[in-house]
């Protein structure tokens, strides 16, 4: 079942380095030399940039070592900023195996994201690890348990006063993310409420207004998506365009979710066109994705004559050059 399990998962990520990462979370390598907190901090910030290059392969065969290596240092600092550190690591971790369809082991990083957050009794990380961890409640179809997760740590950023543009932004991604949740939890009414109040909050941040206000836009329109709503999402996408997103993966993203509406509407034409797109961008929001994976191979299976489905078939089926690991 496990091996099944991540052979669905990571479609052209190495078995291998799936299999690692699993492994590692079970049994933590040893570091191979011991760093120190702002080494960690380095590379997070490296690991981030894979994530946001999409270079998924590549993060997931650093992302043993990084755990390892975050928590040997926190254990021997103690210090919140190091926790807090470990924490950011498993969140990034959540999102990463979220991701490419590895769900068991994104809620336990997720969990322990949130336990290393508490250690650190830091907001921010608090905050981001409750957004981690209501996600993956979510998609294991608890949506009520989600968004009170996700309500706490909206709480306890609000009693900081959200005075950081670190707080604003960790704020600002829990409201569009408890929408988002009540919107698959079938509750229209608090769902459009919650993504009116994280659209003011976005128009409060006027150093973030380049990219707050298409963040929470296009959670709207995936809210509209997750109400069964297709003709709407897209109608509330309509203005989004590329130069609004500064990463290839958010970019990326932009048109596997159009590719998404457009084919809950059933129009193939255009989801082939979003999710050419999307691979020019980013080819693994396509590739690495299980579900939208298999939205482009039902989509080349059913209507092969549709304007581009030669070009998206041979695109999911070019080997990718990947990393060796």
């Amino acid at each position: 079942m496990r091996r099944r399990t991540l052979l669905a998962a990571g479609l052209t990520i190495p078995l291998a380095a799936l299999q690692r990462l699993d492994d590692a979370l079970a049994v933590p390598p040893q570091p191979s030399q011991p760093a120190e907190p702002t080494q960690i901090a380095q590379q997070l910030r490296a690991a981030r940039r894979q994530f946001d290059t999409s270079d998924l392969a590549g993060l997931v065969a650093a992302l043993p070592g990084l755990l390892a290596s975050a928590v040997e240092a926190a254990e021997r600092a103690d210090t919140p900023a190091a926790w807090a550190l470990v924490s950011a690591a498993h969140g990034l971790a959540t999102d990463t195996l979220n991701k490419v369809g590895n769900k068991p082991s994104a809620r336990l990083t997720a969990d322990r994201s949130m336990l290393y957050a508490n250690r650190s009794e830091d907001p921010v990380a608090k905050a981001a690890s409750a957004r981690a961890l209501g996600m993956m409640l979510r998609i294991q179809g608890r949506p009520d348990l989600a968004a009170a997760v996700m309500s706490r740590g909206i709480d306890q950023l609000t009693a900081t006063g959200v005075r950081t543009t670190a707080q604003a932004d960790m704020h600002l991604r829990l409201l569009c993310a408890r929408a988002y949740t009540h919107a698959w939890g079938g509750d229209e009414s608090r769902a459009l409420e919650g993504i009116a109040e994280a659209e003011q909050a976005a128009a409060r941040i006027p150093a973030m207004a380049p990219t707050a206000m298409p963040f929470a836009v296009l959670y709207r329109a995936n809210i509209a998506y997750a109400l069964g709503d297709p003709r709407t999402a897209l109608h509330a996408a309509r203005d989004l365009r590329d130069g609004m997103y500064p990463t290839p993966e958010r970019r990326g993203r932009l048109h596997t979710d159009l590719a998404r509406f457009y084919w809950q509407w059933g129009k193939p034409e255009e989801t082939t066109a979003a999710l050419l797109t999307a691979h020019r961008h980013a080819p693994s929001e396509v590739l690495d994705r299980p579900s939208i994976r298999r939205i482009a191979n039902e989509l080349v299976e059913r209507h092969p004559r549709v304007a581009g489905a030669r070009h998206l078939a041979r695109a999911i089926s070019r080997p990718q050059a990947l990393p060796t690991v």
